[in-house]
C-alpha cells in the first residue's frame, strides 16, 4: 500500500510503500539508515545487518544522493526518528540511481545554487518556505473570500503603465505595443463597480535596474479592492488579513517555521491595532538617524528599515505627499498636498509589505493627474468612463507575497522566497 510520509502516524505497525527520492544517508556499524523524502517530508528507513536480506543490505550502499527509490517495510514509532516514525525495511526497489548529484550535503554558495534552483528546491530549507509560501496564500484567499470579496482575475497584458512609465516591460502585441502588467488595481476598479469588494492574485512585473535583497523582477501581488472603502477601512482590512495569515502560519505550519529556525515570538506576539503614523511623523524618525533625509522625499528600502526598526509590529504609515503618489491617489481634501495613501510597513528591518490608499473618483481631477503624468489619455478612456457612470469612494493595496514571506520565515533575501526567482541579472533556470 502506497502511502504518503505526512501520514504514517496512520498506519503504525503496519506495511506500506513510500515512493520517493533518497535525501541522505548514514551508516553505524552493521545498520543503514537512508532519508526518503517524498515531498510531504522525511521519513528515516532502517536495515540491519541479520535482520533483513543480506542483499538489500548491499543494496542499500549503492544507492546515491536524490536517487528515486519505492521503499516496502514496517512503519514503527520513534520519537528520535525524523517525523516521529521510521520504517523497518523490507524491500526496496530503486527506479533511477542518481550519480554526481550536485548540492550535497555542505554548505554552498548563492552563486553556485541560483543556477541549480531547480535542484535547489529540493533542499530542506526550501522545502519549508515552501510549503510556507502555500499556507499563507490560502490563508489570504480565505481570509478574503470569507468577507465576501470575489476573487476577479485582471490581465497580464495591459496598454498603458500603472505604477509608472520607467519600470515598464514592453512587449509586441501584433501591431501595438503592449506590457506586462504593474498591478491589477486600475481594473480592479472596474470589477469592484460590478461586483463591489474583489481582488485579484497573480504575477506583476517590474523593469526597476535594482540589485537589493528586496526586489524581483516577477513577483506575486494579492490586491483587494471595494466600493466605498475609504482610507480607515483599508487599514483594518489590511491589519485583519495580517493577523489571520499570521495565525494560519504558526497553527499549520511550525514545523516548518522551526526549520527555518525562526523565532516565533516575534510572529505570536504580533496584536492589533497596529501603530498608525502620518508620514510628517515618519520623516522625523528617520531624520534623527539620517538628518540629511528631506522632506517631500520618499523613503527608500534604508529609510523604511529605519521605521520598522522602531516597532516590533508592523506599522502603516498614511498620508504621504501627493506628488510621490501615483496619478490614481486621491489627494485628502483638507490638505491637497497630501494622499489619503498608507504603506505598512514590517519590523526587523523588512519594509514596506503593503502599499494601498483610497482612488481618485472625480472624473475631472483625474483627468488633471493623467495629463500632469504625461500619460496617454486615450489608453485610459475606459478607466475615465468609471468616474463618469457611478463613481463612488474606493480603495483598496496591493500586497508584495515574496516580501511578507521573507519577514514571516525570517529569511534575508527575496530570492528563497518564489520557486524560480527573476532578477535583473538572473532569467536562467
Amino acid at each position: 500500500m502506497h502511502v504518503y510520509i505526512e501520514d504514517l502516524c496512520d498506519h503504525v505497525d503496519q506495511i506500506v510503500t513510500i515512493k520517493g527520492w533518497l535525501y541522505n544517508k548514514r551508516s553505524s556499524g552493521k545498520i543503514r539508515f537512508l532519508l526518503l523524502r517524498d515531498g510531504t517530508g522525511i521519513v528515516q528507513t532502517v536495515l540491519a545487518q541479520g535482520e533483513c536480506d543480506r542483499a538489500l543490505f548491499l543494496i542499500a550502499d549503492t544507492i546515491n544522493q536524490e536517487s528515486s527509490l519505492a521503499i516496502t517495510g514496517k512503519v514503527r514509532r520513534d520519537k528520535r526518528a525524523p517525523g516521529g516514525h521510521e520504517i523497518i525495511a523490507q524491500k526496496i526497489k530503486i527506479i533511477q540511481n542518481a550519480e554526481g548529484y550536485p548540492i550535497t550535503p555542505k554548505e554552498h554558495s548563492i552563486e553556485y545554487l541560483l543556477p541549480l534552483r531547480h535542484l535547489w528546491l529540493r533542499s530542506k530549507n526550501q522545502h519549508a518556505i515552501m510549503r510556507i509560501r502555500h499556507e499563507m496564500i490560502k490563508a489570504f484567499r480565505d481570509f478574503l473570500d470569507e468577507r465576501g470579496f470575489i476573487n476577479a482575475d485582471c490581465p497580464i497584458l495591459t496598454p498603458a503603465a500603472c505604477e509608472g512609465t520607467t519600470t515598464l516591460f514592453e512587449v509586441g502585441y501584433y501591431d501595438q505595443k503592449a506590457y506586462l502588467s504593474q498591478s491589477g488595481q486600475l481594473y480592479n476598479e472596474a470589477t469592484a463597480a460590478a461586483l463591489g469588494k474583489v481582488y485579484c492574485f497573480g504575477p506583476t512585473f517590474r523593469a526597476e535596474k535594482s540589485k537589493t535583497r528586496k526586489h524581483l523582477t516577477e513577483f506575486w501581488m494579492l490586491e483587494p479592492e471595494a466600493a466605498y472603502l475609504e482610507l480607515d477601512g483599508i487599514m483594518e482590512l489590511a491589519e485583519d488579513m495580517i493577523l489571520a495569515m499570521i495565525e494560519r502560519v504558526v497553527k499549520n505550519r511550525e514545523p516548518e517555521l522551526t526549520t527555518l529556525e525562526r523565532d516565533i515570538t516575534k510572529l505570536t506576539t504580533i496584536k492589533k491595532p497596529f501603530p498608525r503614523i502620518t508620514y510628517k511623523e515618519a520623516v522625523a524618525i528617520v531624520q534623527r538617524k539620517e538628518p540629511s533625509f528631506t522632506t517631500g522625499d520618499d523613503f527608500g528600502a534604508p529609510h523604511e528599515a529605519i521605521i520598522g526598526e522602531q516597532f516590533n509590529t508592523p506599522v502603516f504609515v498614511h498620508h504621504y505627499p501627493a506628488h510621490i503618489k501615483a496619478f490614481y491617489m486621491k489627494q485628502d481634501p483638507a490638505d491637497t498636498s497630501l494622499s489619503l495613501s498608507v504603506d505598512m510597513i514590517g519590523p526587523e528591518g523588512y519594509g514596506e509589505l503593503i502599499g494601498g490608499g483610497q482612488r481618485e473618483d472625480d472624473h475631472d481631477v483625474l483627468i488633471k493627474h493623467i495629463r500632469e503624468h504625461n500619460l496617454p489619455e486615450e489608453a485610459f478612456q475606459w478607466y475615465l468612463d468609471l468616474r463618469k457612470y457611478g463613481t463612488c469612494p474606493h480603495g483598496g493595496f496591493g500586497l508584495g507575497l515574496e516580501r511578507t514571506i521573507a519577514w514571516i520565515c525570517g529569511i534575508k533575501h527575496v530570492r528563497e522566497t518564489i520557486p524560480f526567482p527573476r532578477m535583473l541579472d538572473k532569467i536562467y533556470p
